[in-house]
């Protein structure tokens, strides 16, 4: 399970980083393209694959690292809409118990069995999702035209999670697990500089670049990396199934994201925040009866 925290701790350091980003006014989209050239980087060069760069396109599961990779600039982008138009509670809300997705495809697809504990421990965990991230600042009226942005990431996050769990346990040989991991950052990075030319050349958009970007960038990438590296490896553990890292994983990183604005940013947590706090607990514990 040290995979499993590693992965939670590398998750809590991306709040930081993103939370930093507004205190020095970087640019979004260009400290994500660099943290995923970054990203792509440190993969690459850890890896033990005989797979040479240009024999990449040949594998069996880079079809899968395409969609992986239109998904995460996909999903990012409707998270940054998400959190404009209903604030953040939402979009925790959301993006977190997408994990019902990965959970029950696990259940059907791999077999995964859920016990009478476990099945208490998910619902604990969705009920923590709710109640610690409820903020009464996010309460804030909205076009109700509009609530297909929750549901696009609610599903968008469910989906990446589920994809990526089965293309990775499918095709992907133990050799070629950090190519695999560097090369879904590589295409995402594609992605997201098409998604910049485009903002040039046909919304006139002005662009920029300058180190702070480029710092910040650096800083995203590496927890970023080694985030999605550690989890991959945790569901890979023998004798846990992924419907328990999955649920497990959620709940803390909420958990940790609420240490973390409770400690560095003396956010205030209400009754119910508290209450979500306990409840995540008990949710992790119940996987372990």
């Amino acid at each position: 399970m040290l995979d499993l925290l590693f992965s939670v701790l590398l998750t809590g350091i991306l709040f930081l980083v993103f939370k930093g980003f507004n205190a020095f006014k970087i640019d979004n989209l260009q400290a994500i393209i660099v943290n995923y050239i970054v990203a792509f980087s440190i993969g690459f060069s850890m890896s033990n694959s005989t797979v040479s760069f240009s024999e990449i396109p040949s594998q069996p599961w880079f079809i899968g690292t395409l969609v992986l990779g239109a998904l995460f600039i996909t999903v990012f982008n409707v998270l940054a809409l998400t959190t404009q138009r209903f604030g953040f509670s939402v979009v925790s809300v959301a993006s977190k118990m997408s994990l019902v997705i990965p959970v029950v495809f696990a259940v059907f697809m791999y077999g995964d069995i859920l016990n009478g504990a476990k099945i208490i421990g998910l619902l604990l965990a969705l009920l923590a999702v709710y109640f610690i991230t409820k903020r009464k600042e996010d309460s804030q009226d909205f076009d109700k035209r509009q609530l297909y942005l929750p549901l696009a990431l609610f599903i968008g996050a469910g989906v990446l999670d589920t994809l990526l769990n089965y293309i990775e346990t499918t095709y992907v040989g133990s050799s070629e697990f950090e190519l695999f991991t560097a090369t879904i950052f590589m295409v995402a990075g594609v992605f997201g500089l098409l998604v910049m030319l485009v903002r040039i050349v046909v919304f006139k958009k002005k662009c920029i670049i300058n180190a702070k970007n480029i710092l910040g960038g650096i800083c995203l990438g590496v927890p970023n990396y080694f985030s999605i590296y550690y989890l991959l490896k945790a569901l890979n553990t023998e004798g846990i199934s992924s419907a328990t890292i999955f649920t497990i994983n959620n709940v803390a990183v909420v958990l940790l994201a609420t240490i973390i604005g409770l400690l560095f940013f003396k956010e205030r947590l209400s009754r119910l925040n508290w209450l979500g706090a306990i409840l995540s607990i008990l949710a992790i514990l119940m996987f372990y009866l």
